[in-house]
Formats: C-alpha cells, structure tokens, sequence
C-alpha cells in the first residue's frame, strides 16, 4: 500500500538528484540560452521556468503512474544551442523553435509513426551528431586554461580531483569552485545579484523555416535520441513498465508550456532515472517514485532563485562559464563518441557525420548540426545497401 507522506530516505534521495541534475548543468543552458539572443532577463526567466516545468512535470508525472519518472531539461539540447547561430530575429526566433520541438514531441507521443521515426534514426548516427555539438564545448575549458590559468585551472582541478570520489558530484564541486574564483577575482566589489526571486518574463515567439529546420528539429531529434527513448530504457531496466507515448507527450506539453519563457525542452532523464529507480533509491520499489517527486520540489525550488544565480554569473569572465560547461561535458562526449563508434560497419557515416557537425558550418541558413545528420545519413543508407 502506498504511504500518504514519502519515506525520509527518499526526501534525501530527491535532494541529490536535484542538486546533481540542476548544478551539473545550468551553466550550459545558460551558454544555451545566451547563444540565442537572450538577455540576462530572457535567461534567468528560461532556466527558472526550465527548472519549474521539469520540476512540476516529475511530481505530476511520478504522483500520476506511481513510477520514479526523473525530468530534466535537454542538456544535450542545450549544448546544440549553445554552438548555432544566433537566429536572424534574435531570441523571439529561439523561442519559436522551441516551441516547434516541443510541439514534435508532444506528436511523436500521440502519432505512432513519428514516435518510431524518431527511434529509428540509428543511435550511431544520434550519438555522432552529439558528440560533434559537444567537440567545440568540451575544448574551451584547455583554451581557458592557456588564456586565462589562474581562473580555469582551479575550476579544472577541482572537476578532476573530485570526479575521483564521486564523479555525479565533480561538477556541482566545479561550480562551488568557480564561485570562489568569482569572488576572489572581485577584489572588494560586490558580487551579490541585485534580484534573489526569478521573474518570469514571456517572449513573443516568431517563426521561420530556417529555425524550425536549423533549430527546431535538431533540438527535437537530439532530445528524443539522447534523453527521452534512454530515459525510457533506464526505468525499463528496473522493472517498470512506462507507458512512452504519454510520457513523450507529456514532457513535450511541458516544453511547449514553458518555451514562451524561454526554456528550451523538457525531457525525460537517464543518469537522474537511474538514481531514482535503483534500491539506494528506497528498499522498496513501490516507493521509489518519491524520489522522483521530491526531485521535483527541489527542482521548483531552485529555479525561483534561478535569477539569483544567472545574476551572479554575469561577474563571472566568459572563458570561466565556458570552462565550466566543459567539464560538465566531457563525460557526456566521451560516451557519445564511444556509441557512435561501436559498431564497425557504421563508423563511417557516424565519423561524418560527427566531423561535418564539429566543424560549424552553416549553409542555407541551417546549421552544421542538420548537415551532418543528413550527410551521415545517406552514406549509412548507401553503406547498407552496399552490403
């Protein structure tokens, strides 16, 4: 029989999935985010309505099915952000392509043919263009390190030392350690942010099929590939049998929610999944969505003071945010890059479509991302028909 109140085990547990999936990442939505036009308003507001719909979406989601449901907001996704171009429109163009990837998924769970066209693009090919957004990202921490030592070298240290102990908690420790750096590099002038509490602030979205193709559906196919159908796979590890389709149509209603906010997607986890549903988790694993649900709280939590924190990292040097959205990369890449080389016979298409999508180009106004996706696509089709 389900308890009316969540164990304490999983109050605590709820607390470190928080902490590790919200402070592991938010500086890559903010690079995100900043990358698409956003003002310091536009960002705060995306991460803290980020943090809410993911938040809110984990309660309803795990209270509703009594599943260990862990939400997240699309790091990977993020990331793509954070290496396109900035649309022509500015930020209002972003948020247009938000909401189209939202809209897509909230599609792909209702109309079966598009849910297995989106499981269909072969992983090899999904985890090659991830790891080609991530490429440029992971090198800025050893850029920083030679321009700017006595700030990216501690942050650095600190990621690697940590990740010895506890590598879901290297990152967090990062940040803690750029935090100091911040201060220490202030020399006597204030660093507190001038506002504690977000306000959410809406952006009128505009549209184009330049974004929509060059954003939208990248954004779409990197969620569903690297975070949805994983998320799905981890709670199906455990035992428990996830309905996908509503669960991909739920997660995309919270993205198209949020998107005039500025968030960029609301997906389903897999590392936080994994923390959920495993028997640290709870003993029991009837009980185990509490973990999940109070995931959520702290999620909601920290992003009503996301302002707080986008506020403090405006003190901060552009090379040490890039720094830390480095480190909290590269183990994503290096998975990434081992799945899109496991299998011999589609290395090929995978290293092209890595290197097209690393390299940055940008024709007909749609980035390197589609490119590389499309060009590694027919020499897999070509590769397979040949054998």
């Amino acid at each position: 029989m389900t308890r009316a109140a969540p164990p304490i085990q999983t109050v605590s547990t709820g607390l470190v999935v928080a902490i590790v999936g919200f402070f592991s990442s938010f500086p890559i939505v903010l690079q995100g985010l900043t990358a698409m036009g956003a003002s310091p308003a536009q960002a705060a507001s995306g991460l803290m309505m980020a943090a809410i719909a993911m938040g809110l979406a984990a309660i309803g989601l795990s209270l509703r099915y009594h599943l260990p449901i862990s939400v997240a907001w699309s790091t990977p996704g993020a990331a793509l952000l954070a290496v396109s171009a900035t649309p022509a429109a500015g930020f209002s163009e972003a948020v247009g392509a938000f909401l189209c990837a939202g809209a897509l998924t909230v599609l792909a769970g209702l109309w079966i043919p598009l849910g297995r066209l989106a499981a269909a693009i072969p992983t090899t090919l999904a985890q090659a263009m991830l790891g080609g957004v991530l490429l440029p990202l992971c090198i800025l921490p050893f850029k920083a390190a030679v321009d700017l030592p006595w700030q990216a070298l501690p942050v650095i240290l600190t990621w690697f030392v940590a990740g010895r102990f506890n590598r879901l908690l290297a990152v967090p420790a990062a940040v803690i350690a750029a935090a100091i750096v911040v201060v220490l590099n202030a020399k006597g002038a204030s660093v507190a942010p001038a506002q504690v509490v977000a306000t959410p602030v809406w952006t009128w979205p505009t549209f184009s099929v330049a974004s929509i193709i060059g954003i939208g559906l990248p954004l779409f196919i990197v969620t569903m590939a690297t975070q949805n159908i994983p998320g799905i796979a981890v709670m199906r590890s455990f035992g428990y049998q996830p309905v996908s389709g509503r669960l991909f149509s739920a997660v995309g209603g919270a993205s198209v929610l949020s998107a005039t906010f500025g968030a960029p997607a609301t997906c389903l986890a897999a590392i936080t999944a994994a923390m959920c549903s495993n028997e640290d988790s709870h003993p029991d694993p009837n009980q185990r969505y509490w973990s999940a649900v109070m995931a959520g709280v702290f999620y909601c939590v920290f992003g009503v003071f996301a302002v707080a924190i986008t506020g403090f990292a405006v003190h901060a040097d552009p090379l040490l945010m890039g720094t830390l959205t480095g480190v909290a990369l590269i183990g994503v890449m290096a998975n990434a890059t081992f799945a899109a080389l496991e299998v011999p016979a589609e290395r090929e298409a995978a290293i092209l479509t890595f290197a097209i999508t690393a390299s940055g180009i940008s024709v007909f106004g749609l980035g390197a991302a589609v490119w590389g996706l499309l060009a590694g696509g027919v020499a897999y089709l070509i590769a397979n028909r040949s054998r």
